[in-house]
Formats: structure tokens, sequence, C-alpha cells
């Protein structure tokens, strides 16, 4: 039936049935969805839907715990929505899926936010109560974790509100010290001095995942140590060459190392060319420089740019770095004596190359892992020369109380470490050089490696005589499945390459380490009893029981004097912190719907090296194996240009600016579209797309309740069998959905799956099947059998797509639902729809050579329209040739006239040679004035054709 209004002696409109609902097609989604939220609240959906599926398979999904700092931003609503939607699918298809949300509380992002609320007030952080100070580091968090908790509600993420876990409750803090109790009486922790990431503005070790890195530009430099001894004697008076793009470091050099099978040479300035000729080269002629020989243009090159002329080489000598072996330098500032004046030998280290530099690298321990190990391996100890705020210390020889050695002025040419070098000529080139550099992702400060002591995990030593943590962790990345795969490729080689554990953090917001130090032997002390009475007073006051008055002399019991112990004062790392939560939220009973492990874990890809790795290396560490089974990753959201989204660069997109806007079912059906595994994009054109599926899939809803306006089960058909043809092909289509549907979902391809039902609503039904049977719903009676069919198939629809959509659009759906069903139970009590067995694969072929035909039909006839030689597809004939060996079509004449939505259809075989050809031509019928088809039974224009004719009467 077309949709232009006929010109007829009567007015039939009143014996059409038109479709009728109170559903609107305008949305109004920011108005609502609040009211749709608090009726859930009010009726605990989270709760009846425990108590729905208790008994039934268990799926359990870990959360990982965001800080508790802000309002939520884009990357929050993708991430929480994927997960709504992970447990949302696994509910549908009748799983007993909770979902504890939790939050990480501890450490220094909430303590940096209370410290910058002191600096506005003036107030200095040291000279507060270290209790006072940890308590408003809690009333902070817990501001927040209420705060975000509104805001996850409001996008529609269903979860235990009510009670979620808190890495800052005193049960989880007791459970955190229970689990680093483990590590300690396993013989797994130890205190060592090696070099970590430092911050200097934060004063503490940070962790690898709290590192980003950014271009920067550093001074680089060619500093001379003179050499004093060698086996070689035509070194002795030359100068070993260092390269370093870190002057700070040079104060602290206690070594030069070099590469064994690397070959070396004397480089020797022989003079200067160009229009001003620096004199400066002058001081270097005569001197003999040692570098590598692959190094010497690169050198040359740098020389040539600190002295603004063409400066020139000549060499001799050619001998390996194994040569070097006994070779003695003293460094630059020996004059200053102490530490300056001792030798600094020429040592062998596996990580010299000929990539860049000199082929000669400067070591300091202090500030380097592979500088610490190689001198480790001839007995160099570190000296601790730079403290915690990035200073030298006070009774350093050189620079003593000058810092901060990340300030870039400090290390600049005209700094005083490049002027001093200078002064004593051995600065023999100083400029800029562009690289990437570690940063504190709070800060956003320059990071400095910093040798101090402090608590680590052991990675290769075995485990109560068995295998090592990192032998346990790579058996278990091999067992995990991971989503997508390349994740464990990503995880794997961290975990592969990873240094010990640091686990110590000098701060004061977190749980401590609650270990005693022998005085006299160095060694912990490993009692049960003493750890469970600390375990106990956590339990119950929270971390300030570790320092409390008198709380040594009861930790520690009759016996023990606490002067003979230290008291350790660090703080675990956070990461160890969120790496427990498995342990008191899935194995403590406070929820006893939950069990461990978890089937799933899923954030952003940095989580390879944080959350996910952290729990990875503690669950491995106390339990033996992974705390999941399989562990999901998806990209970052960038902007609609593919950019890193920024406050600074104005590109940020507001969830909740968005949903006051537009509503949480908009955002969430973005989330479902796309590609989540890698980065993606987000911007107004991106959300216009959105809006513009979501009106489609809200028509397509719209079209279902209008059409199933009165259905009762008197009317059903129950029998696929019995259905028309198209009836049948459309519901072997709706099993095939299902099919595809749950592939999608086993796979936790999310996309695929609002694709896939995206795809089916607009072209299955709405630009096919509803398009069709528009005719046989408004003009067939209402008890006939292709009509009833026609509604009840689309019943089955309604129930499988209010159903398939729940899971994304979670508000959308509960309105369509209650628009039909006003008193029934939420839509998301449901289970997957039940579908008739209606599979038939030879049907769904059959109808894509129609479908195919149908297309080549419109393809013929919409020249006529856009000519006006037709108004209407209705005032169409269409003629189709067939070859001689085709298949004439199953379907009859007036079949073929419904699924083109034409007036006549003539079919013909061996007309043509290739097939089909279709012809098309206006029609010369008169039109019925009810159905609006030209047959030719209508005497004159607006009279009824038979069908109307009958079912009017």
């Amino acid at each position: 039936m077309s949709d232009e209004q006929p010109a007829s002696k009567r007015d039939w409109r009143d014996t059409v049935f038109l479709p009728k609902t109170g559903f609107p097609m305008k949305a109004g989604l920011p108005q609502k969805e609040p009211a749709i939220l608090a009726r859930w609240k009010e009726a605990d959906l989270y709760g009846q839907l425990r108590k729905a599926r208790e008994g039934r398979e268990k799926f359990i999904f870990h959360d990982g715990p965001p800080y508790a700092n802000g309002d939520i931003h884009i990357g929050h609503v993708l991430n929480k929505t994927l997960k709504d939607l992970a447990v949302r699918t696994q509910s549908l298809l009748g799983k007993d899926a909770p979902f504890v949300p939790g939050w990480d509380c501890h450490g220094l992002p909430i303590e940096w936010k209370v410290e910058e609320q002191y600096r506005k007030k003036k107030r200095n952080k040291d000279e507060v109560p270290p209790a006072e100070f940890r308590a408003e580091c809690r009333a902070y968090a817990q501001h927040w974790v209420d705060v975000q908790s509104g805001q996850f509600q409001r996008l529609g993420i269903l979860a235990d509100w009510k009670k979620p876990y808190l890495t800052m409750s005193f049960e989880a803090e007791a459970t955190i010290v229970s689990e680093l109790c483990r590590f300690a009486e396993s013989g797994q922790l130890y205190r060592g001095a090696k070099p970590v990431m430092w911050s200097p503005v934060e004063k503490t070790a940070l962790a690898e995942a709290e590192i980003e890195y950014e271009d920067v530009v550093s001074t680089q430099i060619d500093v001379a140590f003179e050499i004093v001894e060698s086996p070689i004697p035509e070194l002795v008076g030359a100068h070993a060459v260092v390269w370093t793009t870190t002057p700070w470091t040079i104060p602290v050099n206690q070594a030069i190392a070099f590469g064994e099978d690397v070959r070396y040479s004397i480089a020797q300035v022989t003079g200067a060319a160009g229009p001003a000729v620096n004199p400066a080269v002058d001081a270097l002629a005569g001197k003999r420089f040692v570098i590598a020989r692959p190094l010497w243009k690169q050198f040359n090159e740098r020389l040539d740019r600190t002295y603004g002329c063409a400066v020139t080489l000549s060499g001799e000598g050619n001998f390996l770095g194994s040569d070097l072996a006994g070779t003695i330098a003293r460094h630059p500032m020996h004059h200053l004596g102490g530490f300056f004046a001792k030798p600094r030998p020429l040592i062998p280290a596996p990580h010299v190359t000929t990539d860049a530099g000199t082929g000669l690298v400067h070591m300091a321990p202090d500030h380097g892992e592979e500088d610490f190990e190689a001198c480790k391996a001839v007995g160099i100890d570190p000296v601790f020369a730079v403290e915690g705020d990035g200073k030298y210390r006070e009774d350093w020889l050189w620079l003593g109380g000058q810092g901060s050695v990340i300030n870039t002025k400090f290390n600049g040419p005209d700094g005083p470490i490049c002027t001093d070098l200078r002064e004593v000529g051995a600065l023999l080139s100083a400029g800029d050089f562009r690289h990437s550099y570690p940063h504190s992702w709070r800060s956003k400060a320059r990071v400095i490696y910093r040798c101090t002591p402090q608590w680590f995990v052991a990675m290769d030593r075995p485990i109560e005589g068995t295998n090592t943590l990192r032998e346990r962790a790579l058996s278990e990345i091999d067992r995990v499945r991971f989503v997508p795969d390349k994740g464990r490729n990503r995880i794997g080689s961290m975990v592969e390459g990873r240094p010990d554990w640091v686990l110590s953090r000098q701060r004061a917001w977190g749980v401590p380490i609650t270990l005693f130090v022998d005085r006299k032997t160095g060694k912990y002390l490993v009692d049960r009893q003493v750890n469970a009475r600390i375990v106990a007073a956590v339990r119950e006051k929270g971390v300030d029981a570790w320092t409390e008055e008198g709380a040594v002399q009861h930790f520690l019991g009759e016996g023990r004097n606490p002067d003979d112990f230290e008291q350790v004062t660090d703080i675990l790392d956070v990461w160890f912190d969120s790496g427990c939560t498995h342990v008191f939220t899935l194995e403590s009973g406070k929820w006893p719907e939950q069990r461990w492990p978890a089937d799933l874990y899923l954030e952003g890809s940095d989580q390879h090296r944080g959350w996910f790795q952290s729990s990875l290396l503690e669950s491995c560490a106390t339990r033996g194996r992974a705390p999941y089974d399989t562990v999901l990753t998806h990209g970052f959201t960038m902007d609609s240009k593919g950019m890193k989204m920024s406050k600074s660069l104005g590109n940020t997109v507001n969830p909740l600016d968005l949903m006051k806007e537009t509503g949480a079912d908009i955002l969430r059906l973005w989330v479902a579209s796309v590609d989540f595994t890698e980065d993606h994009r987000i911007g107004k054109e991106i959300l216009a797309g959105v809006s513009d599926a979501y009106r489609k899939i809200r028509n397509t809803f719209r079209y279902l309740l209008g059409a199933l306006e009165g259905f009762e089960e008197t009317e059903r058909v129950t029998d696929i069998a019995e259905m028309p043809e198209l009836e049948r092909y459309m519901a072997a289509l709706l099993a095939r959905l299902d099919e595809e549907l749950k592939t999608a979902l086993d796979a936790y391809d999310f996309n695929g799956y609002a694709r896939a039902l995206t795809d089916f609503c607009n072209n299955d039904l709405s630009a096919f099947y509803f398009d069709i049977r528009k005719d046989c719903l408004y003009c067939d009676a209402a008890d006939d059998p292709k009509r009833r069919a026609y509604r009840s198939l689309l019943d089955t629809l309604f129930h499988a797509l209010v159903r398939w959509f729940a899971p994304i659009l979670v508000f959308t759906t509960e309105e369509v639902w209650a628009t039909r069903y006003p008193q029934a139970p939420s839509v998301h009590l449901s289970e997957w729809p039940e579908l008739p067995d209606a599979a038939d694969a030879r049907l769904l072929e059959i109808w894509a050579t129609y479908r195919a035909l149908r297309e080549q039909v419109t393809a013929e006839i919409e020249p006529m329209r856009r000519a006006k030689v037709i108004g209407s597809s209705l005032e169409a004939r269409v003629a189709i040739g067939l070859p001689d060996d085709a298949d004439r079509p199953m379907l009859s004449a007036d079949e073929l006239a419904e699924l083109f939505i034409v007036s006549e259809v003539l079919v013909d075989t061996g007309r043509v040679e290739h097939g089909p050809a279709v012809v098309a031509h206006r029609v010369d019928y008169q039109k019925c004035g009810r159905c609006w088809r030209h047959l030719p039974e209508v005497a004159e224009d607006g009279d009824l054709c038979n069908r109307c004719t009958e079912v009017v009467a």
C-alpha cells in the first residue's frame, strides 16, 4: 500500500488497520532515563536479578577498580559500558552474573589531590599528623566514590551499588596486609638497593604502570675522561669519551663501560675550517680521544655543531673493547678529591652498542638498571648522591645541595654541570637532543632512575622449593584466553623481561608494609602469630593501627624487645592493593554470589603492565595460578581526527554533558558500535551517525508496537510450517541471527553483536519484510491466515529484539517493554528468547535469489518514478524473462507482485539467454480506493478490488 493520499469516491480509511501506539518517535532520553533509573532503584532491580538467577550456572566478572579522584570521562564510559555489556549478555543467556563494582582508594593520585588542597591553604603536609592526613585522604576518596557511583548508574550500569568494594575499607586493608604476610612467610620478599623509577616532584618510587613517555629536548654532551693507566701504552694520556643525554648523572659517575666486541681507535683533532673558526677548537688540538670507530662520524658532527665550524679528525690504532680491560681513567672533577679522586675503571657491559654515542658509556649505578648490574659485577656499589627531591646531598663535593636534576636549565649548556666541565676542559660538545623520556602520569614531570633501599618481590627465586614467580606467570599466560589474542604476547613479553616487583612507596596514604626487621641480622621477622595480630588490628581500625601508640609491643608480643626491631614505615605500591582485589571480592564471602577465580577481567590495553599483571603476579605467588580465565582488552578513545584527547588541546568529550543532551543510550550504542579492541574515535559527526542508527532502531520498535496492537494468543499461528513462505523465510533468518549473536557473545564481539542486530532491523525488517507485508497488515481481514501469520511472527520478533537489544539500549528497551506490558516486571529480568526451530538453509538460498530479483525490479522501476511516469511502484507492471534452464519461481504471480510491491507480475521462460530479464511498464488498470493497487477487477478509479470488497463486507 502506498503512502500517497488516494483520490477516491469514498474515504475508506476507517476500514484500514493502521498501527497505533503511544510509543513516541521522539525519544526524549535525557528526561526519560532518570525516571526509569529511579524506578529500578526503588524496585531493587539488581537484587531481583540475583534472586531470579539464583542456582544457575555462574559467570564471574571481576571489576577492575578505577581511581576515586574525579568525574568520569569518556574512557570510563567505554570501559564500564563494555563491562556492563559483558555481564548483561551473560545474564541474558541465563547465567548468574553478579557485578560488584569497586574503587582503588589509596596511593598517590588521591594523596596528590589532598596535598594540592593543602598548598592552596598554604599548609605544609609534613606538619599535619599522619592519621589526620590519612583521614582527609579517606574522606576525599569517599566523596569521589559517591560521585562516580552516581555517574556510572546514570550511564545505566547495573551493579551492586549498595555494596561496592573499596580498597580503603578496613576489611580490604586487612586482606591486603594478610596477602603481604603470605609473601613474607613464603620468602618471596627482600629488601635491596636497586635503581627504580623515581619522581623527584612526588618524592616516591613509581611503578612502570604509572609512567608515560613523551618527546622532550634534552642536552646531549660528550665528556672526556683522561686515561691514566692502561695495558695499551698509547692510551695513557688519551681521553675516553662518553656521551649522555642526562648531564646530571656525571657527578655520580663511577666507571666507564665498553663493548667487548666493539672496535675502538684513537681520534685526534688536527684542524678546523669555516668562515669563523671558533678559537675553542685550538684547545682540542693535540688531544687524543678513544671512540668506537663506527661512531666517528656522529662524534665529528656533534663537534661541528658545537663549535660552528668543520672540525677535522685523524685516527690511529684499531683494538677490540676486550683489550681495554684494566684501563683506568679519572673523573674530570678529580681535583675536588674524595669520591671524585677515586679511579674510574673501564669495565665490560653487554648493553654497550654502536647505535649512538661514542661506544663508551659512563656508568652511574645509582641511576640506571644496566649501570647497576654492570657495576655490581665488579664490586662497585651505589653512593646515593641524589636525594628524594632531586637535589644532590648537601655533603656532595660537587654541586652539593643543588638541583633539581630534572630541571632543563640545570642540565643545559649554560647550567652549572656543563659550565664546570667546560672550565676543566672536559666538555667536548653540548647540544639539543630530542627523544622519548619517561614522565609521571600524575604530575607530568620527568622521572629519574634512582637507587634507594626498597622492598621487592623476587621474580626468579623458587617459591617454597617449586618454580619461580616468573615461571608460574608465564605458564598461566599460555593458559589464559586473551581477547584479542595479541594481548597474550603483550603481557607475556612484559612479564618475561620485567625486573623484580618494587613493592615499597615512600608516602603516607596506603597500606603499610607491615614488617619488622631485626636490627642485628637485617632479616625481617616471620611469625604467623605476629602477622595474625597485625591483620586483626587492621581489620578493626584500618591502616592507622600500624602506627598507633603501643602497637609495636602489642604486635611483637611478650618476649621481644621493640628496640631490637625496625618497624618498616613504607607503604605498599597501590598495584599490590589492586592486585589483591580478587581475594577480598571473590573469596571473602561478603558477596556470597561470587566465587574464585573470575571468568573475565576487562580493562584497557595499558593494564597489561598494570592491573592484569599485578593481579597475575599476586595470585600466582599465593595461589599458583591466575585469578582469571579470560582477559579482554580494549583500546583508547581518540578524537574525531584520531588524536589523543587532552584538555590542553580542547578536544575532550564530556560524557556528563552528552547524557544531558542526548541520553545515555546513545553513548551505550556508540560503545557497542566501535571496534573497541583497537583505538577508536568519537566526535560530533560520529555521534550524529550513532543517533541516526538509534532512530532507526527506535522506529523498528515503534512499528512493532503499533503493528501488534490488540494481538492476543487466539490470533497466534504456532506452527511455522503452516505459515506462508515469506514468514518461514523470516523465521529462518531469525534463527540464523540467533546463532550469529551467540557466536559473537562467545567471542565477546559486542561490535559484531550490535552490527548484526542493526543490520537485521534496517535491511531485513524495515527495508524488506515490513515494507512487503504492510499491505497485508493494513488491508487483509483480521482473521486472514496470512495476516495472522505475519502478526504472530512480529510478536516473535518483538520478544527477540527487545531482549537482544536490552544489554545495549537499557533504557529504551525498558520503555518499549513497559509500553506493551505496563504491569510486567523489568525486561532486564528476561532471558534469551526461545525461538521456533526454523533453520532452513535451502529456504535462505532460494530467498537470496528472490531478494536479488527484487533489487533488479526496484532498479528498473526507479527511473520511471524519477521521470514521473509513475508515482508509486503500485502503478507498475513487471515482466520477468527467465532462461530455459532457470528454475521457475516457486511463488505465484500474486506473491511476486506483493514481494516487488507492484500491481502485476508476468513470468515467462525461454525468452532470454541469460537472465533473469526485467521489463517494467505503467499498468493501465484502475486503482482500488482502499489498498491502492491497480487491478483488472477495479471498474473505476476509487472502486474496491475483490479482496477489499470482501473484507469491507
